[in-house]
């Protein structure tokens, strides 16, 4: 199976640009809102189409929630930079009218993608919170699965927007949507390969090995260009 992800897009319709035929899948890695350079309009009617892809084909497209997103996703929590007072109402209408269409975590065999990344630090916090603590977590284990059903529990929600000191936070280490590239780069996740987005890089930068490995792809604010990963069946 051939992916491209795109990530970051922070308004910009670069997406357009990529050739969705040469792949089999794409996954869209979050924050589609909040920008320095676009409007509010811009970016809803950007959006919107995003999401009338993932509408049209529903099998193929992907689209997981970034930390600027969760702002609008779930307003009035998980608060970030950029927020947009005025263009609130309209986002938090628009992706609440589609909430099944995104998702925290995708995840195809061992590669696992998110918006910011996982560490095995996070993890063990998240598994003793949530009463998961005796799992025994293999590379073939369904995370994606896991992270995606905790996403829709009030009661456990919040784990996954854990906001590390790195970021600002004061939780004890940042989550799938927040976490720094300076946690995940020592502590990426033991057997799966990661996909994120979240934090600027000017190449595409993998760090890891083939059995545990963490890739950073938002290159986006130095050039167009979208990652793509090769799964074997």
């Amino acid at each position: 199976m051939k992916l491209l992800t795109i990530s970051d897009l922070h308004g910009r319709t670069v997406w357009d640009e990529a050739n969705f035929e040469c792949c089999d899948r794409v996954v869209f890695l979050g924050d589609y809102t909040d920008s320095h350079v676009f409007d509010d309009e811009t970016i809803y009617i950007n959006l919107v189409r995003i999401i009338q892809l993932k509408i049209r084909q529903p099998d193929k497209f992907v689209l997981l929630i970034g930390n600027h997103d969760a702002q609008y996703v779930h307003f009035p929590y998980y608060r970030c930079s950029r927020f947009r007072q005025l263009a609130q109402p309209k986002l938090s209408s628009l992706f609440s009218k589609y909430a099944d269409l995104f998702q925290i975590a995708y995840q195809q065999r061992n590669y696992l993608f998110t918006h910011a990344g996982i560490t095995n630090k996070w993890l063990t916090r998240l598994l003793v919170k949530t009463g998961n603590d005796s799992l025994k977590l293999t590379s073939d284990y369904n995370l994606a699965g896991l992270l995606n059903e905790i996403h829709q529990s009030v009661y456990y929600r919040d784990l996954l927007f854990d906001i590390g000191p790195k970021r600002g936070g004061f939780d004890a280490f940042g989550g799938p949507v927040w976490a720094d590239r300076t946690e995940t780069s020592i502590d990426f996740l033991t057997g799966f390969r990661q996909v994120v987005g979240h934090t600027p890089v000017v190449d595409f930068t993998t760090m890891g090995d083939k059995r545990s490995s963490i890739t950073y792809t938002d290159v986006l604010q130095t050039k167009t260009a979208f990652y793509e990963v090769v799964i074997p069946d």
